[in-house]
């Protein structure tokens, strides 16, 4: 499993699209465990239900699980990178406690507004920006043309739009807040009860697309 922290390129291998294996990229906080006001310590960790299950079944149907995920409490000066860093090695203890595993770990810790240099800037990797999964492309061998993006807030949506995969909003954490603030203009291809769901329709959906290309 990659554990880093961002680069700072945002371009995508050429090539990239069309070979490799196909990814979900998955947000944290609200997706894969309990939303909290800037999770800073491992003790207020919770996987939400089905999280376990959903990352199981995408690696067993050929799918990299990747974890992109902005994390400001490191600008705001409420964490450090040690400390997401050992929030990440506890996720991933209890997901593989569940037979499920995280193929990489992303982390924007920058806020264009919130603390000092050089975590105080307008960086190309906090979402929606495309710089983190440009960067997970590279290193794990993805193909964008088949994977999808999955989170509960309109930056997970516009990520999806930014690297033109599907989006899929989970209704856990800020979801439903997500579905009322944009009403009828959710720019989705699906809206899963949380990430087993989502999943789900992730398989079908790939499966579908399979049989139309033959």
């Amino acid at each position: 499993m990659t554990d880093t922290s961002p680069g700072t390129g945002d371009r995508t291998r050429a090539g990239a699209r069309g070979r490799g294996a196909p990814a979900v990229f998955v947000d944290r906080d609200g997706t894969l465990n309990r939303e909290v006001d800037y999770l800073a310590n491992v003790d207020r960790l919770r996987l939400l239900p089905g999280a376990a299950a959903g990352v199981r079944r995408l690696r067993a149907s050929g799918f990299k699980v990747v974890l992109v995920t902005n994390q400001s409490a490191v600008a705001r000066g409420l964490v450090d990178l040690s400390g997401v860093e050992a929030i990440h090695r506890e996720l991933a203890r209890r997901l593989v406690a569940h037979d499920a595993r995280l193929d990489g770990i992303y982390v924007c810790p920058h806020h264009p507004e919130a603390g000092t240099a050089p975590l105080r800037r307008r960086c190309r990797c906090r979402k929606p920006r495309p710089g983190l999964v440009r960067r997970a492309v590279r290193e794990l061998g993805i193909d964008l043309a088949r994977s999808y993006c999955v989170g509960d807030a309109a930056v997970d949506l516009g990520l999806a739009a930014a690297i033109g995969t599907p989006a899929v909003l989970v209704l856990t954490g800020h979801g439903r807040r997500t579905v009322g603030a944009l009403g009828g203009r959710l720019p989705v291809a699906h809206v899963a009860t949380n990430f087993r769901a989502a999943a789900d329709w992730i398989i079908a959906d790939a499966e579908r697309r399979t049989r139309r290309r033959r």
